[in-house]
């Protein structure tokens, strides 16, 4: 009897034993999960001071506004679930299209171009996250968040056309967003390194051997003709140019005076590709007014790539300042060629060399002749 009840006493103990290890193996299984839960946080800081916290990893992203063309610096079009109607047609010339013609193919979040995100369609589209750039206020940003149930991430591309701080800050969120960090710290050392050889390249000419220079046609909400140009440019800026627009004493977008510019009389003057249908129109009703200007005289008028469409295009941005730069400083820029250093521009930021169609849709980099028509 005894013997009996020491063998079912050691049963149950046995028993005891093997369903507590059961329960702390479980704990413990648990208490791991919700570590790896935990370290697959990403917390963000938004680039509107809003505090956002990720559960990793993100495998399906939505970048709207001026989020979509930094995303492509960053990531091409990796994990991207869904794009605006504005941000597909190649036609546009804007390279992140040009070189993500895929984008045709992902389901529309909304029409874009401004952005203008469809609540019912970004909850179709099942995001981890959604990053939205340079729209809506931060109450229509929460309320949207609210309305679809998927985190925001708010970005910036920054107020200059380039080697701009907040864009720097808003290709480090995208790329750790999506765990890209490496790709975004590249690009930027890329920009900043393009911009010391700029500025090395310009820093030692005196002042009085710079030529005067005026950038006309330049596009704002819209194309525009020569009368658009810009005070403080960055472009002219990082080479040291003698913008004669800065006399306006206004940075950023300008549309001054026709007569104003006869009296700059610039040494060299640079048309924007996106306007430049409307000089030449301009030129054949009016070829006394240009004819009297001493750049279009000596034959130095010259076009540059188009930068602004839906923001700026930062990589055909920089491409142009060599441009400008090898105009304005043929000795000093003499061993760059413009046209392989915009390929290798377009190539390290979107994959691509771009530069040839480009210069199909818009004529590239070129000496105009007005009365030519070319």
């Amino acid at each position: 009897m005894k013997k009996k009840l020491s063998t079912l006493l050691a049963v149950i103990i046995f028993v005891i034993t093997i369903l507590t290890g059961c329960t702390q193996t479980k704990e413990l299984v648990n208490v791991k999960e919700d570590v790896a839960d935990s370290s697959n946080s990403i917390k963000i800081t938004d680039m509107v001071g809003r505090n956002v916290v990720l559960e990793g990893p993100i495998e399906r992203v939505v970048a709207i506004g001026s989020a979509l063309r930094l995303y492509t610096y960053v990531n091409g079009t990796e994990k991207l679930v869904g794009v605006e109607k504005g941000q597909q047609s190649s036609k546009t010339g804007r390279p992140y299209i040009l070189a993500n013609p895929e984008l045709e193919e992902l389901p529309l979040v909304g029409e874009g171009f401004p952005a203008d995100p469809d609540p019912e369609l970004l909850i179709d589209v099942n995001a981890d996250v959604i990053i939205a750039g340079d729209i809506l206020d931060v109450d229509q940003i929460e309320e949207l968040q609210k309305k679809i149930g998927v985190p925001i991430v708010v970005i910036s591309c920054g107020s200059s056309a380039v080697f701009d701080q907040d864009m720097y800050k808003a290709l480090t969120i995208i790329g750790k967003v999506v765990g890209k960090e490496d790709r975004s710290k590249e690009l930027i050392e890329y920009m900043e390194g393009c911009k010391t050889e700029l500025t090395n390249l310009t820093k030692d000419i005196p002042e009085d051997e710079k030529p005067s220079v005026y950038i006309g046609a330049l596009s704002y909400k819209g194309v525009h003709g020569i009368e658009s140009t810009s005070g403080n440019s960055p472009a002219l800026n990082v080479i040291g140019a003698k913008n004669v627009a800065d006399e306006v004493g206004k940075p950023g977008s300008v549309m001054i005076d026709r007569e104003q510019l006869i009296k700059w009389d610039p040494d060299i003057i640079v048309i924007d590709e996106n306007g430049m249908n409307i000089v030449k129109e301009d030129y054949q009703k009016n070829p006394d007014y240009y004819n009297a200007l001493s750049a279009v005289k000596n034959g130095e008028v010259y076009g540059q790539l188009p930068y602004v469409s839906y923001y700026n295009n930062i990589e055909t941005a920089m491409a142009d300042i060599y441009f400008l730069g090898k105009t304005l400083y043929p000795d000093e820029f003499k061993d760059i060629d413009v046209i392989e250093k915009a390929d290798e521009i377009y190539t390290f930021m979107l994959g691509k060399p771009l530069y040839n169609i480009m210069a199909e849709k818009y004529g590239g980099y070129l000496n105009i002749n007005l009365e030519k028509g070319f």
